[in-house]
């Protein structure tokens, strides 16, 4: 039992500790041109931008809440089984997640309209893979602590089980229009090929252990759960199948699904910036307003139904190995006759994660002329507060993401300092489930054309990263225009 799970646990750890979606250090960033990419209606100012394939985005963030890797795997004297006990059953409830994201940036081009120089055109392609798992409480004391015990007439809630997953690739097209010289306003269409998704969300049901009649006690179980699947069997079969082109199989397999060839949908994200006088700004934004018709490639698992058994008595865990194979066999029979189960390839829709931003900012410090006076592109000219340009940048921003059991939230305060035209800092401090000592430090670098940025967040936390609930870094190098050339 503790080895399994042992594994299970460093799963889940793995997952979070290696890659979340707030990137609170790039919104509003706008020297930065993947700016436009949290907010498709943020100010620009350059005549084009274009990205270094692959190295042009990066984006890797991961999280956990209630528990850390280092409260369960450190080497501190403290047995194991103590440690899952008073570490994570007695503190982390079902609605504690453990999350990943990374994100890498094919290519991202962008150019300012010859026509309609206030118009910034932007295109490109990006793959991303998001996985969250809340924890099964229920579940994990189920499995741990057994239906014995203290734990006889507990209802353990089978809706404990919720997870989703996937890996996309994202062709996308957007417009940013100076509308005014107060106004920005910008959309970007998306096109989503997917790679694979599975979720199981919305089950419900219950499993009981009481004093029964016939028998010492009686277990009843009540479940509707389903395990939905698109793009996993195709990758199992090649691997299951283990012949001499095993990697090729999956390397042709994912290069089809990564051009247009897995399950498709559509997304929008929409945004803007809007200057209340000189000196303030607010902005705003909504991404991945989207979906995915997965109807290729389905594989899904259902388990639904109800029963109660009294046929032989059964403490869980200690049990397992006691009880005759025979009447186990007899058991699970009795229970799969009562509660069908079974595979079944019907379609399904699944969400896209959406997202909202929103700041105000508040600018001070006159610091000359900006970059955007040599742009020779026309967009910031003919008066207007645009022409001021202001060393220092001071405000708050707020984010909401949509997950399968609500929506999660993070409130940031930052402080913005720019060096002429070369060099621009972004220190944020941020607030959400994950932790309350989050201070990031964005650093973006302007050497001629050459653009590069680094982004990271919790720094506090990198002297023990194993003991750390929030994790992110976000990098890229871009060449940028401001002229003719």
């Amino acid at each position: 039992m503790k080895i399994t799970l042992k594994l299970i646990l460093a799963i889940l750890f793995c997952n979070a500790s290696v890659f979340a979606q707030n990137k609170e250090l790039l919104y509003d960033f706008y020297e930065i041109p993947q700016s436009l990419m949290v907010n498709p209606g943020v100010k620009t100012s350059q005549k084009w931008h274009a990205g270094i394939p692959v190295i042009s985005g990066l984006s890797f963030q991961g999280a956990t809440s209630g528990v850390t890797v280092n409260d369960i795997f450190a080497n501190d004297g403290v047995d194991f089984t103590t440690k899952v006990q008073e570490r994570l059953l007695d503190v982390m409830g079902n609605k504690d997640d453990f999350s990943s994201t990374s994100q890498i940036e094919g290519f991202n081009v962008g150019f300012r309209g010859r026509n309609r120089p206030d118009d910034y055109y932007s295109f490109g392609m990006y793959g991303e893979m998001d996985i969250i798992s809340y924890w099964p409480k229920d579940l994990a004391i189920l499995a741990f602590e057994g239906n014995g015990g203290n734990n006889i007439g507990r209802s353990f809630d089978l809706g404990d089980l919720n997870l989703r997953g996937d890996m996309i690739n994202v062709f996308h097209f957007g417009i940013n229009r100076k509308v005014s010289t107060a106004l920005t306003i910008g959309a970007r269409a998306k096109i989503y090929s997917s790679i694979f998704q599975f979720q199981s969300i919305n089950n419900s049901g219950s499993f009981v252990t009481t004093p029964g009649q016939n028998n010492i006690y009686e277990s009843s179980i009540n479940a509707d759960m389903e395990l939905q699947t698109a793009g996993v069997k195709g990758f199992y079969d090649i691997i299951e199948e283990d012949s001499g082109t095993t990697q090729k199989d999956v390397t042709s397999l994912f290069t089809e699904r990564v051009l247009l060839g897995g399950n498709l949908g559509l997304g929008l994200d929409v945004g803007f910036s809007y200057e209340l006088n000189p000196q303030t700004t607010i902005t705003g934004s909504v991404l991945d307003l989207g979906f995915i018709n997965n109807s290729k490639d389905i594989w899904n698992y259902t388990f639904s139904g109800s029963t109660t058994t009294d046929g032989i008595s059964v403490f869980l865990p200690e049990d397992i190995d006691n009880v005759n194979n025979d009447l186990w066999q007899e058991l699970i029979d009795d229970i799969d006759e009562a509660l069908p189960h079974g595979e079944n390839k019907s379609s399904y829709i699944s969400w896209r994660p959406v997202k909202l931003y929103g700041s105000i900012r508040y600018d001070f410090g006159e610091g000359g002329s900006p970059l955007s006076e040599n742009c020779g592109c026309a967009v910031n000219t003919g008066g207007g507060s645009n022409q001021d340009y202001y060393r220092n940048s001071i405000g708050g921003q707020l984010f909401m993401m949509k997950r399968p059991l609500g929506v999660q939230a993070a409130l940031t305060g930052f402080y913005q300092r720019r060096f002429g035209s070369v060099v621009s800092l972004k220190t944020t401090y941020t607030i959400d489930k994950y932790s309350f000592t989050n201070i990031g430090l964005g650093a973006n670098l302007q050497l001629g054309p050459v653009n590069f940025y680094v982004l990271a967040d919790n720094l506090l936390s990198y002297s023990n990263i194993a003991d750390s609930h929030y994790a992110s870094l976000q990098f890229g190098f871009n060449i940028i225009s401001w002229n003719g050339n």
